[in-house]
């Protein structure tokens, strides 16, 4: 099972050049600890961290590769802040072509050590990621490097790879089987293309009269990174640019990117946006985690803490069914695994200690 399931509804792809390693089909699990806290009967986790690579963007790579396969492209020039370049690194490597990666200033080290792992080539620019300006002009570059023969631009964003991203929409159409009663569905967003991916989904189901109405696609962002949240929930029709202050990995995209499409795809099915502080994603994150037993990575906690916001704001029934998209595993972050833990320790015990302690 993988995305190609899907194969009607997503970008057209001779299925001998279609790459998979098993991506899709994740899990959704119904909260047992914090949706009751919170007085939600019907909360749900959709766990994208079980996907081949640990994220969801391992849907876009498999669209994305298996679309330069098909038109004999065999050199990839990608941007990333971490989990799509680990993606593409490894579908690369599956596919058997080249990698070559500009990555994000900020970038985990987990994350970089992943993508070197799958053989990929890459580097770091300053200040991309937290500047627009610096955003705009690496865009700019890496879109003439991809201009050249047999070269494909790969950025998980609608606005330079409709191909790729149209595997992302693959979790609406799951949820959809998974869940059809589902009224609204919470993203995280950075560049916007995951909220515009969902939302697309459900509104091709409905189209083709699968589905019998789209749930609310909500958009959550760091408020250290609000090019499009508060845009959406104002009313307005356009994203904005920003400087990044969030600390979030995986969520500083300081320029518009998708953020118009997200506006345009999530306000129809009633859907708004919500901004949340690093601070309370931390502790979300450590929540799922011990209360949960879900380990993500701080932004695969956001989604999670804008829906708890916009319930204690009372914005959303009690009773209604929710689903949080947990973008990615926790394993990449690793300074965010030393922030849950810091409360706690590993002591050394001296036998006699343990063997004094089983005799109580």
């Amino acid at each position: 099972m993988s995305i190609w399931q899907y194969a009607d509804l997503i970008t057209s792809i001779d299925p001998a050049n279609r790459i998979t390693l098993g991506e899709g089909n994740t899990p959704l699990v119904k909260s047992r600890r914090i949706g009751p806290e919170a007085g939600l009967s019907n909360l749900y986790f959709k766990l994208e961290g079980t996907n081949p690579t640990g994220s969801f963007k391992d849907r876009f790579a498999a669209a994305g590769i298996s679309h330069m396969l098909q038109t004999g492209a065999s050199e990839i020039i990608a941007t990333s802040s971490g989990n799509t370049g680990a993606a593409l690194a490894a579908y690369a490597a599956a596919a058997g072509i080249k990698c070559r990666i500009a990555i994000a200033e900020t970038a985990p080290l987990g994350k970089l050590t992943q993508m070197l792992a799958y053989g990929a080539d890459i580097f770091k620019v300053k200040g991309f990621g937290l500047d627009p300006d610096v955003d705009k002009r690496t865009f700019q570059a890496l879109k003439k490097l991809a201009n050249q023969p047999g070269r494909a631009l790969q950025v998980s964003a609608y606005v330079f790879s409709p191909e790729g991203m149209c595997g992302v929409e693959t979790i609406g159409f799951e949820l959809a089987e998974q869940l059809p009663e589902v009224e609204h569905v919470f993203c995280q967003s950075g560049s916007g293309g995951m909220s515009v991916a969902a939302a697309r989904g459900f509104a091709k189901l409905v189209e083709q009269g699968r589905l019998a109405r789209s749930p609310a696609v909500h958009c959550v962002q760091s408020a250290g990174n609000d090019t499009i949240a508060t845009p959406l929930r104002a009313g307005a029709d356009r994203a904005r640019n920003v400087t990044c202050t969030s600390k979030i990995s995986g969520l500083q995209v300081a320029s518009v990117v998708d953020g118009h499409l997200t506006i345009e795809a999530c306000r129809p099915t009633g859907g708004t946006g919500h901004t949340v502080t690093d601070e309370n994603v931390w502790h979300t994150q450590k929540r799922l985690a011990r209360e949960e037993g879900l380990f993500t990575e701080p932004a695969g906690a956001v989604a999670l803490t804008g829906a708890l916001k916009a319930i204690a704001n009372g914005e959303l029934s009690k009773d209604a069914p929710i689903v949080c998209i947990l973008s990615g595993i926790g394993f990449k972050d690793t300074a965010a695994i030393d922030r849950m833990n810091a409360d706690v320790e590993c002591p050394t015990l001296d036998l006699a200690a343990l063997e004094k302690e089983a005799e109580v």
